[in-house]
């Protein structure tokens, strides 16, 4: 069973597990439970660190507060290890939808890459089946529990892999079946999605959406890559596109200019998965700082994009999307207004049908306009 936590809103007595929220960037593969691993790595003859579920906590939030997304990314060598059989990715699928439900999450897509789960003779469909069996289990026992919550899954190709045109048509082919979405993950410095160019393609023929890890590890050509190459209605953290914003002061007001990309993803609502941790493990923000008041999410908010509050990897980060809400709350004095504000943001960004985004930002509104009566406290 999850922990049950309690998060405030600062300054108040607002539980924010309480409020219907939204998770669109979150992998699969980075958020196991400690224990699960312990057990699962018993099963598969996989070597830990530590067979201590509370050690093996800690152990992940130290390698992965390295400074580099590729030391990052070494730790899910052990997560994917113990993914490699059907019952390991069910049970993993199932804990993360009850894990997120019992976060206040009401729609979530959970992305992961199917190449990386083949190691003990499974097939690529095998591995999209397992998952939505383990997602379909959990949400009906979340929903027993009285929570309401969806989820979808949204397939990864390895952007270092050479099967990028392969993984996009497994995730049309399970359009109907719980994917719904595509995008590449891994090392994105020197991998562009230029290079697989023929999955977007297939994509875009098939009116099937995509995402984009961009601008997390690389620069401004990465995220314009991500937008002509790849087609991306959202950007997977996005934060550096900063860099194509400048502010200037004169006297006691301050001034912002977009560049021409920055303005484009602005006026055309294109969504920014920023996850605040996450990006203050990887570097994302280091040219702004290594805290979180420097990370450039309130700058996009202020300016009016579409921007987003993520968890990226709630192991590796040992957080929820409540904790990621509070840590900007209080870096930025953000009240409830302010995460309503992004909550509806990314239920427009959803990938769902315009009806299913209005039904969603309706129930989020609903659950706010409770906790601002005075009705979800502590």
């Amino acid at each position: 069973m999850t922990t049950a936590t309690t998060t405030l809103l600062p300054g108040t007595d607002v539980v924010l597990e309480s409020l219907p929220k939204v998770s669109l960037h979150d992998h699969l593969d980075g958020g196991l439970r400690p224990q699960t691993i312990v057990e699962l790595a018993a099963d598969a003859g996989v070597e830990l660190p530590t067979t201590d579920a509370d050690e093996l906590g800690a152990w992940f939030a130290e390698k992965s507060n390295s400074g580099s997304l590729v030391e990052y990314l070494k730790t899910f060598a052990i997560t994917t290890a113990v993914m490699q059989t059907r019952e390991g990715l069910e049970r993993v699928a199932r804990e993360a939808v009850l894990d997120l439900a019992a976060d206040g999450v009401v729609w979530g897509e959970l992305r992961w890459a199917p190449e990386q789960h083949l190691e003990r003779g499974l097939s690529l469909d095998e591995t999209v089946e397992a998952v939505q069996a383990g997602i379909e289990a959990g949400v009906a026992e979340a929903r027993a529990a009285g929570h309401r919550i969806r989820i979808g899954q949204l397939v990864s190709a390895m952007r270092h892999a050479d099967r990028g045109l392969e993984i996009a048509e497994l995730a049309v082919r399970h359009r109907d079946n719980g994917v719904v979405g595509f995008d590449i993950a891994g090392a994105e410095a020197g991998f562009p999605p230029s290079r697989l160019r023929d999955a977007f393609d297939h994509l875009a023929a098939s009116f099937f959406p995509a995402t984009v890890h961009a601008g997390e590890a690389d620069g401004l050509e990465s995220i314009r890559g991500a937008l002509l190459d790849g087609r991306a209605l959202r950007l997977g953290h996005g934060v550096r596109l900063a860099e194509d914003i400048e502010i200037t002061t004169e006297g006691e007001a301050t001034y912002a200019r977009l560049g021409e990309l920055a303005e484009w993803v602005k006026d055309r609502g294109i969504a920014l998965e920023a996850s605040p941790s996450s990006n203050l493990q990887t570097g994302a923000i280091a040219q702004w700082g290594d805290e979180i008041v420097d990370h450039p999410l309130d700058l996009f908010y202020q300016l009016g994009f579409r921007v987003t509050v993520n968890t990226d990897n709630r192991l590796m980060s040992g957080t929820t999307l409540s904790r990621e809400l509070a840590l900007v709350a209080e870096a930025f004095g953000y009240d409830l207004d302010d995460l309503l504000a992004l909550q509806l943001n990314a239920a427009e960004a959803a990938f769902l049908p315009v009806e299913d985004r209005a039904e969603l930002a309706e129930l989020i509104v609903e659950g706010f306009e409770a906790a601002m009566a005075g009705d979800i406290a502590e």
